[in-house]
C-alpha cells in the first residue's frame, strides 16, 4: 500500500495526529506532546479535523496517504472513521480484528497496521473507577466504533448481560455478532427502547455515542428514567462532565466521565507510536493541567 517511504528526521522525532470530525477541543495533542517531551523526544501531534477543512474536505484515504508521505509514525482515528479506516489498512492487531474497529494506525516498514486501544483504555478506566459496582445487566448506548470496543471491555470487566441500543439496527447486529463470537450467545441482546431496558432492570448505563460532546449537546438517555441505584459511564470527555454525567451525579448515581478512557487510550497509543512505555500518572497530569490555567 505504500512505497517504502521512510520518515524524515532523526529517530527521536515523532510526528503523530488525530483524524476525526469536530475534534478541535481534543486534549490528545497535549497529552502526547507532554509525554513525548518528558521522554526526551521531539514529539509533534496534529489534528486533522475534517469539519474544519472547508466544504470539500479530503477523504480519509487521502489523509492517511498524506500523513505517510510526511513521515508520521501513526494516526489516532476517532468519530466517524473507526470502521471506515479498516478498508485502507494492511493488517490488524488481535484486538482490532475482534472488535471490528480501529482507533490507531501505525505506519511502519511501508505498512499500515490497525490497532484498537479504546478497548484497553475504557476497560482500565472502568476497572479503576467502578470497583464494586453491580454488573448483572448493563445498557450500552451506541454500537459504532467506540461502542464495539466498549462492549468487549464491559464483558471482560464482568458484565453478565449487555443490552445494546442504537438508532441503526444494522450496527447493533454487527456488534452482537462480534461479541457473541467471543463471549457466547447469552452475553448480549438488542433492546428497542429505553423503557424496555429499564423495565427489565439495569445496573448501569454506558454512553458510547458522540451525544454530549460540545458540538452535540444533550443526553443520549432520557434523564427522567435515571434512578439512584444505577451507575453511569460516558466515553465523552469534552466537556469533562456531560449532561448525562451531571444529571446522574445530581441524582446520587455513581458516575464516570470519559477522562480516564482518554488518558489510558493515550498511554497505549503513545507506546505504539514510539516504542517507549508511557507514564500513566504523568499523562493524566497533562490532561488535568488543561483545566488549571496555572498549570496549562
Amino acid at each position: 500500500m505504500t512505497d517504502g517511504f521512510q520518515p524524515i528526521g532523526t529517530p527521536a522525532t515523532i510526528l503523530a495526529g488525530l483524524v476525526g470530525r469536530g475534534i478541535r477541543l481534543s486534549r490528545t495533542p497535549a497529552m502526547h506532546e507532554a509525554e513525548g517531551a518528558a521522554s526526551g523526544l521531539r514529539y509533534v501531534y496534529r489534528l486533522f479535523d475534517t469539519d474544519s477543512m472547508g466544504p470539500n474536505p479530503p477523504s480519509l484515504q487521502e489523509i492517511l496517504r498524506a500523513a505517510e508521505l510526511c513521515g508520521f509514525a501513526g494516526l489516532n482515528i476517532t468519530f466517524p472513521y473507526k470502521i471506515e479506516v479498516m478498508e485502507f489498512l494492511d493488517g490488524l492487531s488481535d484486538n482490532a480484528r475482534a472488535v471490528g474497529a480501529v482507533n490507531t494506525v501505525v505506519f511502519k516498514g511501508g505498512r499500515r497496521m490497525g490497532h484498537n486501544t479504546d478497548l484497553w483504555g475504557f476497560g482500565e478506566s472502568f476497572r479503576r473507577s467502578m470497583a464494586g459496582t453491580a454488573r448483572r445487566r448493563v445498557l450500552l448506548i451506541g454500537a459504532g466504533g467506540a461502542g464495539l470496543a466498549v462492549a468487549f471491555a464491559l464483558l471482560e470487566q464482568g458484565v453478565e448481560h449487555l443490552l445494546v441500543h442504537d438508532r441503526q439496527p444494522e450496527r447493533v447486529d454487527a456488534l452482537l455478532e462480534a461479541v457473541q463470537a467471543r463471549h457466547g450467545a447469552a452475553c448480549a441482546e438488542a433492546v428497542g427502547t429505553f423503557h424496555d431496558a429499564v423495565a427489565g432492570g439495569i445496573d448501569g448505563i454506558v454512553n458510547a455515542t458522540p451525544v454530549g460532546m460540545a458540538k452535540m449537546p444533550g443526553s443520549p438517555f432520557p434523564l427522567d428514567l435515571l434512578e439512584p441505584t444505577m451507575w453511569v459511564a460516558d466515553v465523552v470527555y469534552f466537556p469533562l462532565e456531560t449532561e448525562l454525567v451531571r444529571a446522574a451525579k445530581a441524582m446520587g448515581c455513581h458516575a464516570m466521565g470519559g477522562a480516564g478512557m482518554a488518558v489510558f487510550q493515550a498511554v497505549r497509543t503513545f507506546e505504539l507510536f514510539t516504542g517507549l512505555a508511557a507514564d500513566a500518572e504523568r499523562v493524566h497530569a497533562a490532561f488535568a493541567a488543561l483545566d488549571d490555567p496555572a498549570g496549562a
